[in-house]
């Protein structure tokens, strides 16, 4: 098992911040660099900054040097969809290919409205993501791509450059059945995001991703498996305390409330975080995409790099 660290832009991050970051976890062995891909936080967020995830990552690309890159993951409505394919193959490229394209249907209904986007039901944006993953994966391979969807086509579309790596590593996120059925499809890693969390709960979502691969004929073991997970990792216990009572006065939570809200949080020492991320190992999961505790994403990232990384490897 290998870990990433997940970056939410819409809490307000500097860029400088998330280079530090990502600095910081290439110094420390985190094998990727992820950012989530909002327009803004909540609608009354005025003054809070989101940079646009892949503006941003295109920065990255240059700023970084060894870390992959990749939106935990794209919401497809946000843009065209060819466009979105020439945005990933230039990122690509910037990065040296080093980008991991992570994808999903979208579900933020707040930012839709804002931003004029038609907010269909659930059923029609996973139409749209399937349209989506076919447009990108045909213009990274054909010399002129075409294609019919049921919500997007294209004619004879242009991608040039391709992207470096052949395949771009695709990556979906969800936890849905049909979801799971795309996956066993087109992707080569799926990212458990949502619902229970905690190794049980992920073990029967893991079962789940197995029978889909196998109802299309694919060897569950060629689709690798990754967990977004909250980690609030400290030296000692009582900085475990300190961050926990910090997050929790972000929260407007006490303590005890934000640790019950969070029952699949790994939230302890070093040697306690050790243990935990050995359960989601020992049911397959690949990857941890890792949220740490907002302002104290350097501090944690430095301790789990000393301490954590190897006995994980």
């Amino acid at each position: 098992m290998d870990l990433g660290i997940q970056i939410e832009p819409q809490l307000g991050f500097a860029y400088d911040d998330i280079v530090a970051i990502g600095r910081a976890g290439e110094q420390a062995g985190f094998t990727r660099l992820w950012l989530s891909d909002h327009l803004f936080v909540n609608p009354d967020a005025v003054r809070t900054d989101c940079l646009e995830a892949w503006t941003a990552l295109a920065a990255l690309a240059r700023d970084l040097v060894t870390i992959r890159i990749g939106t935990m993951v794209t919401c497809q409505s946000y843009r065209n969809p060819a466009l979105l394919a020439k945005i990933a193959a230039g990122v690509d490229h910037l990065s040296g290919g080093r980008l991991e394209f992570g994808i999903g249907a979208g579900w933020k209904e707040a930012e839709y409205r804002a931003y004029g986007y038609e907010f269909p039901a659930p059923a029609v944006r996973v139409d749209e993501l399937v349209d989506t993953i076919e447009i990108c994966t045909r213009m990274w391979t054909d010399e002129k791509a075409s294609y019919a969807g049921k919500r997007y086509r294209i004619t004879d579309a242009l991608c040039a450059p391709k992207p470096v790596q052949a395949p771009l590593p695709i990556w979906i996120g969800g936890s849905k059945p049909r979801i799971f059925r795309i996956a066993a499809m087109y992707a080569h890693w799926v990212n458990h995001t949502a619902g229970d969390m905690t190794p049980d709960g992920v073990r029967v979502r893991q079962e789940a991703l197995d029978i889909a691969c196998r109802d299309r004929k694919r060897d569950p073991r060629t689709l690798k498996r990754s967990a977004f997970l909250s980690l609030v990792v400290g030296a000692t216990a009582r900085d475990v305390d300190a961050l926990v009572a910090d997050a929790a006065r972000q929260a407007k939570l006490t303590p005890d409330q934000w640790r019950a809200a969070r029952p699949s949080a790994i939230v302890g020492t070093p040697a306690e975080a050790i243990r935990r991320l050995r359960e989601y190992a020992k049911i397959g999961i690949d990857h941890v995409n890792a949220l740490f505790p907002y302002t104290h994403e350097r501090e944690v990232v430095d301790l789990l790099g000393r301490e954590t990384l190897g006995a994980l490897a």
